[in-house]
C-alpha cells in the first residue's frame, strides 16, 4: 500500500470544483498523480488533460487501471471526478497548493541549454541523502511536466529540485513564478532552438533569464563565469533582486574547476569551492560534467546540505541512459566501450561531448568513434553547424566518424576520407556497418538530436552484444 499524498479534502481545497460520484470527501486518499491513463496505477488521480486527443475519451482506461478519481470537466462513469471548469489550471493550482504545503521547504530550478537534466539529477542525489527530497522523473521541464512535479511532491518534503526548459520565449516565466525557487542554476546558453528566436542566440539568453522572475527576493542566481553570456544573465539576475554566485574554469568563480583528469574510467576533479579545496571523482568522465558539478556544490549549499553530503552524492551519482552512461559491449574478440549520450544534442553538447571522448584513456591501437545524428531546431544556420563538428573532430583526434540524417550530409562532406566511417540516411541503418567495424578495444560515442534517433543505434549495438 503506497503513502497518501492527497486526500479528498486537500484536492478540494485547493482545485475547487465539484465532487461527482463520492459520497464524502474525506474518504478518498490518493497515491499519486498522472495524466497518462498507461500509466496509471491503483491509487493514482488522472488528469484529463487534452491535447491532441481529449482527455476525457482516457477516464475510463484510468479508472479501470485504478485511478481513485479523475479530474474532469463534465461526470464520467467507472469512479469519482472532481469537476472543475479547466482541468489544467486545475493542475496548475493542485501544484501552487502542493508548493505552499511546507512553508520550511527549500526548492531549486534548473534551466540551460545543456546539462540541465543531469544537473537537476545531481542535485536531487544530494538532496536525497540529506533528508526527505523531491524532484523530477527524467526531463519532466515543460508546461505540463513542472506542475505535475510539484503535484506529485509530498507534504513532508525538505528540499526539492525542478527542471525548468523551453522552446520558445515566454515559456519559462510562468513555471518559475509557479516552483517560486530559493535557487536557480543556469548551466549554460547555446545555440539550442534558436529557429524560434528572431534575435538567435541572444533570444535565447533572455529566455532563460526568465527563470529570474520567480525566485524568492535575495534567492541565489548560480551563473555559468566561463559562459559569454554570463555579463548579459548577471544583469538580468541583479535587477531581479537575486544574489549571484558564479561556477566554472575562471579565475575567481565561487565554485572553480582546478583539474580534471581521467583515470580508470572516472573524471577525477579538484575544485576550490569559496575558500576551501576539495576533491572528488565522477562516474561521467566529460569535462564538462565536472563544470557542472560546481553548480551542484553551489546549489546544494543554498538548500541546506553539508558539503560532504554533496560529495558522497557526487562520487555515487550514475550517469543517466542518453546522457552519458557507459555500456561495456561484449564481442567475441574482447570488449567495446559505448558512450550513450543518445538523448538530445546541439553545438553545444556535440563539442563538449567530443572533447570528452578525446580525452578518453585509451591504448595504442584503440580508436575512437564518434556515431552522430542530426541535430535539430538550429534554424537557418543548420548546414554550417553541422559542417562545423569537423574541425571538433580533428581537434579531439577522433579516428572514425558514422553519420546519419540529411543534416549531417553537411558534414560528412567535409570530413576527410580518412575519417569517414559510413553515412545513412536513417539512423537505425548505421547499425550493420558499424557493428561489422568494431573490435575490442574501441570506444564508440553516440549522440544525436531525440527527433533523429540516435537512440536506435544504442539500442541496436546493446542487441548484438554478446
Amino acid at each position: 500500500m503506497r503513502n497518501t499524498l492527497w486526500t479528498g479534502r486537500e484536492l478540494k481545497d485547493a482545485m475547487g470544483g465539484t465532487y461527482a460520484g463520492l459520497s464524502g470527501d474525506g474518504v478518498l486518499a490518493a497515491s499519486d498523480v498522472t495524466f497518462d491513463s498507461r500509466q496509471v496505477k491503483s491509487g493514482d488521480i488522472f488528469f484529463a488533460l487534452s491535447g491532441e486527443r481529449d482527455g476525457h475519451d482516457f477516464v475510463a482506461d484510468a479508472f479501470k487501471r485504478g485511478a481513485v478519481l479523475a479530474v474532469t470537466k463534465r461526470p464520467v462513469a467507472g469512479g469519482p471526478c472532481l469537476l472543475v471548469p479547466d482541468v489544467f489550471q486545475a493542475l496548475y493550482d493542485l501544484a501552487a497548493f502542493a508548493r505552499d504545503r511546507n512553508p520550511s521547504e527549500k526548492r531549486g530550478a534548473v534551466t540551460g541549454s545543456v546539462g540541465k537534466t543531469t544537473v537537476t539529477q545531481m542535485v536531487m542525489a544530494a538532496i536525497a541523502m540529506a533528508g526527505r527530497a523531491h524532484g523530477p522523473v527524467k526531463s519532466f521541464n515543460n508546461h505540463i511536466g513542472v506542475p505535475l512535479t510539484l503535484a506529485r511532491m509530498p507534504a513532508e518534503t525538505e528540499r526539492a529540485v525542478i527542471e525548468i526548459g523551453m522552446n520558445h520565449a515566454g515559456e519559462i516565466e510562468p513555471l518559475s513564478n509557479l516552483v517560486r525557487p530559493d535557487a536557480v542554476i543556469i548551466t549554460n546558453v547555446g545555440p539550442v532552438h534558436t529557429e524560434n528566436f528572431d534575435d538567435g542566440e541572444a533570444g535565447v539568453m533572455k529566455a532563460k533569464a526568465e527563470i529570474f522572475e520567480g525566485l524568492k527576493l535575495n534567492g541565489l542566481a548560480i551563473l555559468n563565469a566561463d559562459d559569454k553570456w554570463f555579463d548579459d544573465l548577471s544583469e538580468r539576475a541583479d535587477e531581479a533582486g537575486a544574489v549571484i554566485a558564479s561556477f566554472g574554469e575562471k579565475d575567481g568563480a565561487d565554485a572553480q574547476l582546478l583539474e580534471h583528469r581521467i583515470e580508470d574510467g572516472r573524471g577525477h576533479i579538484r575544485a576550490r569551492f569559496r575558500d576551501q579545496e576539495v576533491a572528488f571523482s565522477l562516474a561521467a568522465t566529460g569535462k564538462h560534467h565536472a563544470v557542472n558539478a560546481m553548480a551542484v556544490l553551489l546549489m546544494c549549499e543554498a538548500l541546506g546540505v553539508e558539503l560532504t553530503i554533496t560529495l558522497l552524492a557526487l562520487e555515487a551519482f550514475q550517469a543517466l541512459d542518453g546522457r552519458g552512461k557507459t555500456h561495456v559491449l561484449s564481442r567475441a574478440d574482447g570488449k567495446v566501450r559505448l558512450v550513450d549520450e543518445s538523448y538530445n544534442a546541439n553545438p553545444v553538447s556535440m563539442t563538449a561531448t567530443m572533447r570528452a571522448l578525446g580525452a578518453m584513456e585509451t591504448t595504442e591501437n584503440v580508436r575512437r568513434i564518434a556515431v552522430l545524428t542530426d541535430m535539430l531546431e538550429l534554424g537557418v544556420d543548420e548546414a554550417r553547424l553541422h559542417a562545423g563538428l569537423a574541425s571538433v573532430i580533428a581537434d579531439n583526434h577522433i579516428d572514425k566518424v558514422y553519420l546519419a540524417g540529411p543534416l549531417m550530409k553537411y558534414l560528412w562532406e567535409t570530413l576527410p576520407e580518412s575519417r569517414r566511417g559510413g553515412y545513412a540516411d536513417k539512423a537505425e541503418d548505421l547499425i550493420a556497418p558499424l557493428n561489422a567495424d568494431l573490435k575490442a578495444g574501441d570506444v564508440v560515442l553516440v549522440k544525436g538530436s531525440n527527433g533523429s534517433h540516435a537512440s536506435r543505434i544504442v539500442a541496436g549495438l546493446l542487441a548484438h552484444s554478446s
